[in-house]
C-alpha cells in the first residue's frame, strides 16, 4: 500500500471517529441528552411521591376507620367496670415492669386476666331466633296486654345462657335464656300489665351477653317492632246527644232560602225568583205574585275542638278526663253517621309563635283510626290558646250545626265566651270544662251551654239532660 492510501485511510477512520465523536459529545446533543435525563428522573420521582402519598392516605383512612370502629365496639361493650379494671392492667403492668414492683405487676396481671376470662361469655349473642309475637295491637287504657317470646338456637353449636330485654315504652321487661342445644326452641309468656294512654313501642328484643361480673357486655337487635296503640277510656252518650240535634238526614235552620225542603212562608215575587215556586192559590187570592219560602236544611256537622295547652289544665288526669270525653262525642257521632271533625292545638316552634297558626285534624271516618287518633294526642307546652284553635275550626272547615269546645279547669268562662265568638251565630256552641274536683252541673251562659264533668260517668246523664229540655 502506497503512502497516499495510508494517509486517505487514516485520514477516514480519524474523520469516522471524529463525526461520532461530534455526534455524541457535541454542544447541541449533549444539551439534549442533559434535558432528557433530567425530565425523566423528575418525572419518576413525581411518580413515585403521589404513589406514596396515595398509599399513605389509604393507611390513614384505614387507620382512622379501625379506631372508630375499635371505639364504638369498645363504647359498647366495655361497661364502666371493665374500663376500670382495663385502666387497672394497663397501669399496674406499666409501672411493675419500669419500675420492677412486683404488687403492680400482680394486680396487673390479676386484672388482664379477668378481662381475658370474661371474653368467652360475649360468644354466641347471633345464634338466636327471637319472635315477638302481641295477642292485640289495640287496648284500652288501664287495661295490660299479653304476648309470647320465642326462643329458637339456630346455630350448629350450644348457645350459653344470656338473657333478652325487651322495651315496653320507657321500661323494660327481662327474659332469662337457658343453656340452648343447636334447634331447640324456648317459649315464655309476656305480660305487660295496665298502660297508659298513647302510643307504646315494644320491641326490638335484644339478646344481651355479659360475664357474671359485669365487666363486658355484647347486645344484638332483632328488627321485630310492635306500636301498641293504647285507647283512652269512652263511655256510651245517648244517641240524642250528639249535637242535640234529632234529625239524621238534615236539620232546619234560621236561614231562609228560596228552594228547600223545610216550608216557611209565602212572600211577594221579587225579580229574578224562580217560576217554579209560585204559589198560585196565593196569588189568585191577593192578585199579585206570591212565591213560597223555605228554610235552609242541611246535614248535622259537628264539630270537637280539644284544648292541649298545659297552662289550660290543672294536671296529667284532667287532660285524660278532656281527651276521653272528646273521644266519646266523636265516637257517639261516628256511630250515628254524622259529619263530624275532631280538631286539636299543633305544637309550634317558639321562634316562630304568635306569627304561624296550626291545628292538628284527627281522622273521623271511622272509630279506630279516631281512636288511633286520640292515643297520639299529648299536652303541648308551645302551642295556640284554644280560642285560636277555635278560629281555625270555624275557617277551615263546612258550616257546622254544633261545636263542642272541650277545656280544662285553668280556663276561665271569660276565655270560653270569647272562643265560642269564633264560630258563626246559628251553630250551637256546648262548652265542656273538665275539672275532677267540681260537681257535674250545666249552665246557660250568654248563647251556650256550659257542662262541668268531674268524672266521665257525669257527660252522658247531662247531654242526655240537655237534649230532654
Amino acid at each position: 500500500m502506497s503512502t497516499a492510501e495510508r494517509r486517505r485511510g487514516s485520514t477516514g477512520i480519524f474523520e469516522s471517529r471524529l463525526t461520532r465523536t461530534v455526534q455524541s459529545t457535541g454542544t447541541a446533543g449533549r444539551t439534549h441528552l442533559t434535558a432528557t435525563a433530567t425530565s425523566v428522573g423528575s418525572s419518576r420521582r413525581s411518580r413515585a411521591f403521589v404513589r406514596a402519598a396515595v398509599w399513605w392516605s389509604g393507611v390513614w383512612r384505614a387507620l382512622g376507620t379501625g379506631i372508630t370502629t375499635a371505639a364504638e365496639w369498645a363504647g359498647r361493650t366495655i361497661r364502666p367496670a371493665g374500663t376500670l379494671v382495663a385502666v387497672a392492667a394497663t397501669i399496674g403492668l406499666v409501672l411493675g415492669i419500669v419500675f420492677g414492683w412486683v404488687e403492680f405487676m400482680v394486680a396487673g396481671a390479676a386484672s388482664l386476666v379477668l378481662l381475658v376470662a370474661a371474653v368467652p361469655f360475649l360468644f354466641g349473642a347471633r345464634a338466636y331466633d327471637v319472635d315477638l309475637t302481641l295477642t292485640h295491637e289495640r287496648i284500652v287504657a288501664g287495661d295490660g296486654v299479653d304476648g309470647r317470646i320465642v326462643v329458637r338456637n339456630d346455630g350448629h353449636r350450644l348457645a350459653l345462657p344470656g338473657r333478652i330485654d325487651i322495651p315496653v315504652g320507657q321500661g323494660l321487661v327481662e327474659f332469662g335464656v337457658p343453656l340452648l342445644r343447636p334447634g331447640h326452641v324456648v317459649e315464655q309468656p309476656l305480660d305487660i300489665p295496665g298502660l297508659r294512654r298513647g302510643i307504646v313501642t315494644v320491641g326490638p328484643a335484644t339478646t344481651v351477653r355479659s360475664d357474671p361480673i359485669g365487666l363486658l357486655r355484647r347486645e344484638h337487635s332483632f328488627p321485630d317492632v310492635h306500636e301498641l296503640y293504647v285507647h283512652p277510656r269512652t263511655t256510651s252518650l245517648p244517641t240524642t246527644s250528639a249535637g242535640l240535634i234529632r234529625d239524621l238526614e238534615g236539620s232546619p235552620t234560621r236561614r231562609l232560602v228560596d228552594a228547600d225542603m223545610s216550608f216557611h212562608a209565602i212572600r211577594e215575587y221579587a225579580p229574578g225568583d224562580s217560576r217554579r215556586q209560585i204559589h198560585w192559590r196565593s196569588t189568585a187570592k191577593t192578585g199579585r205574585l206570591m212565591v213560597r219560602q223555605y228554610e235552609e236544611s242541611r246535614r248535622s256537622r259537628m264539630a270537637v275542638v280539644l284544648a292541649v295547652a298545659e297552662a289550660e289544665y290543672a294536671d296529667a288526669d284532667e287532660f285524660e278526663l278532656a281527651v276521653s270525653c272528646a273521644a266519646s262525642l266523636g265516637l257517639r257521632a261516628v256511630h250515628d253517621a254524622r259529619d263530624v271533625q275532631i280538631v286539636t292545638g299543633s305544637e309550634i316552634p317558639r321562634v316562630v309563635r304568635g306569627r304561624l297558626r296550626a291545628i292538628r285534624h284527627i281522622p273521623s271516618a271511622a272509630p279506630r283510626p279516631m281512636l288511633d287518633g286520640f292515643s297520639g294526642v299529648e299536652l303541648l307546652e308551645s302551642t295556640m290558646p284554644v280560642g285560636e284553635v277555635c278560629k281555625l275550626a270555624a275557617e277551615s272547615g263546612e258550616r257546622l250545626s254544633i261545636a263542642f269546645v272541650v277545656v280544662g279547669s285553668r280556663v276561665p268562662l271569660t276565655r270560653l265566651q270569647q272562643a265560642a265568638l269564633a264560630f258563626p251565630a246559628d251553630t250551637t256552641v256546648v262548652g265542656l270544662i273538665c275539672d275532677e274536683r267540681a260537681h257535674p252541673r250545666m249552665q246557660p251562659l250568654s248563647g251556650m251551654t256550659v257542662l262541668t264533668v268531674g268524672t266521665l260517668d257525669d257527660l252522658s246523664g247531662l247531654l242526655l239532660r240537655g237534649a230532654t229540655t
